[in-house]
């Protein structure tokens, strides 16, 4: 699953300069993609488009997250790829009372999280993962102890396999990965969230 990834982020240059993936897997049967988009967007329903080559417009003519949203048996995934853009911790705890959250974002700074939210809070989070020696972590150890174990496999120098192995661990929780056919998708229904997300 990892040489997956590592096809992509050498496919897409841009990936490995930002990133923001999302998982939900709703806990509550009645709950819809629809509600989810609309309590990270502070409670406003957010703009649907369609973009003829979302990756070029929403990167030329957006300042605000746009989301592609992939739905799956029982989730969804959100791309998010104009900005790298990171749904805030505290955002993802608030909304995540029915649902489980998986993050994975980084940004062209350096910046790298890994974060998983369920019952109205954080649960576990990894920060800086990428740059060797500097990795953070807090919560429940466990909830990572997979991540951790790919990571320790790396070269301290493996940056394209330290993301790669984030987005595996993610699917590999969740069942919901990236696929190929979502970076080449054309006339793409997208969302664009507010800015700022509150």
């Amino acid at each position: 699953m990892i040489d997956h990834y590592r096809d992509l982020l050498q496919r897409y240059g841009w990936l490995g300069d930002h990133i923001c993936w999302i998982v939900v897997r709703p806990l509550d049967e009645g709950l819809t993609v629809d509600d989810v988009l609309w309590r990270l967007n502070g409670g406003r329903d957010p703009e649907h488009r369609v973009m003829a080559f979302p990756r070029e417009e929403a990167a030329m003519e957006e300042e605000r997250p746009v989301f592609l949203v992939h739905e799956d048996e029982g989730a969804w995934g959100l791309l998010e790829f104009s900005l790298g853009y990171a749904v805030p911790d505290d955002v993802l705890a608030r909304v995540s009372e029915d649902v489980q959250f998986w993050m994975v974002t980084w940004h062209f700074n350096g910046g790298a999280t890994v974060l998983y939210a369920a019952g109205g809070r954080v649960r576990a989070w990894m920060r800086d993962f990428v740059l060797s020696g500097q990795r953070r972590e807090g919560g429940d150890p466990d909830v990572l102890a997979g991540f951790r174990a790919l990571l320790d496999a790396l070269g301290p120098e493996d940056h394209d396999g330290r993301r790669a192995a984030a987005l595996a661990f993610v699917e590999q929780a969740t069942g919901v990965g990236i696929e190929r056919d979502c970076m080449d998708v054309e006339d793409a229904p997208v969302v664009i969230l507010g800015d700022p997300v509150a």
